[in-house]
């Protein structure tokens, strides 16, 4: 998953940063309010991640500017605020959830995790395709019965295409939701990402291809093909 993160504090951003991205997300950030909204309104996040003390424009206006524009992706806010009217006023511009400084990391991935989850409606962080299952908890690849190592970046390919099973996803959607924008855009990175986890899901047991090429179209995962 991709997701925005727009926080005035460097003290906080950076570790938060550094722990999404470990955890195999995609991270654009900024501590400008300003930046944010313009970052949120030219690329599709998975969740944005807002603080509402910004300079520039903060998180209430950029959340109501979103909003008003039609952008219904996730929206966190992390705020030091804790009364009842913050909270209230915050998820009646349109906020998802809310989350109190100073959190826990762990807390902040997890609500995040479930967030993604409710965007591609879902309720369960299990997905099944064939006889690969993927725990988007807890970081698990299981195929056939084996259990697979894959890396963050993998692992995010992977879960990206199985939460859209059956559906072709294109180039340009797998490097919009799994990639940063520090991604060359002319690169082939995308093809050769798929062909990696093509190679990862491979098992002695089980090597039948279940990520299926569409030309001019894109990926599609699905039960192996005849």
């Amino acid at each position: 998953m991709r997701v925005l993160l727009v926080e005035d504090a460097v003290s906080l951003r950076k570790p938060v940063v550094k722990a999404l991205k470990a955890s195999g997300f995609a991270v654009d950030e900024t501590g400008d309010g300003e930046e944010g909204y313009w970052l949120a309104s030219e690329h599709e996040y998975d969740v944005i991640l807002l603080d509402i003390m910004l300079p520039g424009m903060d998180g209430h206006e950029i959340l109501k500017k979103l909003r008003a524009d039609g952008n219904e992706t996730p929206v966190l806010f992390l705020t030091a605020k804790d009364t009842i009217e913050d909270r209230v006023a915050g998820l009646r511009l349109g906020a998802d959830d809310y989350l109190v400084k100073s959190f826990a990391i762990e807390e902040l991935i997890a609500r995040v995790e479930a967030l993604g989850r409710r965007r591609y409606q879902r309720s369960s962080p299990v997905m099944k395709v064939a006889d690969l299952t993927l725990d988007s908890s807890a970081k698990t690849v299981v195929r056939g019965g084996t259990e697979l190592k894959l890396p963050a970046q993998l692992f995010s390919l992977l879960e990206f295409l199985m939460a859209r099973a059956g559906e072709v996803v294109s180039r340009a959607e797998i490097e919009e939701h799994i990639y940063d924008e520090q991604a060359d855009p002319m690169s082939n990175v995308i093809d050769t990402a798929v062909c990696a986890l093509r190679r990862a899901l491979k098992t002695p047991e089980s090597d039948a291809k279940l990520i299926h090429t569409r030309r001019g179209m894109g990926y599609v995962i699905s039960e192996p093909e005849e």
